[in-house]
């Protein structure tokens, strides 16, 4: 599955397990928009969707990293570390991306808190 190109194709980056990302769901279910899960754990990003992901979000993966994450120690990652240190260990260990991301078009945000879903959804001009 590759990231959508069009505003009204959103994709969701989701995590069933995680209670932010069932919640986000729930609201853009409850939105009415058409969107698909990505459980991302099941189907992990490659480097080109997340450094493509980097551009949709505006804003380096070091900031939508799960730093709490037991396998982050792994990495010695730092502030000194390049973008692609990070998605390298985003591609080994897909549970270190942060959750949920919505993804609308060449937009995406990470839906923390889980109403920054409806953020991106009233931008894209997606409402009922």
């Amino acid at each position: 599955m590759s990231l959508p190109e069009a505003d009204e194709d959103l994709v969701l980056l989701h995590n069933p397990r995680c209670s932010k990302s069932r919640t986000a769901k729930a609201l853009l279910e409850e939105s009415g928009v058409t969107f698909v899960t990505r459980n991302y754990l099941d189907n992990p990003l490659n480097v080109h969707e997340l450094r493509d992901l980097a551009k949709r979000l505006d804003s380096e993966p070091s900031t939508w990293v799960r730093k709490g994450e037991s396998v982050f120690d792994r990495f010695s990652l730092n502030e000194n570390s390049s973008v692609g240190d990070w998605i390298e260990a985003i591609v080994e260990e897909p549970i270190l991306l942060e959750r949920p991301i919505l993804i609308a078009g060449l937009r995406a945000v990470v839906a923390r808190p889980p109403e920054n879903v409806l953020d991106l959804v009233f931008r894209a001009g997606l409402t009922r």
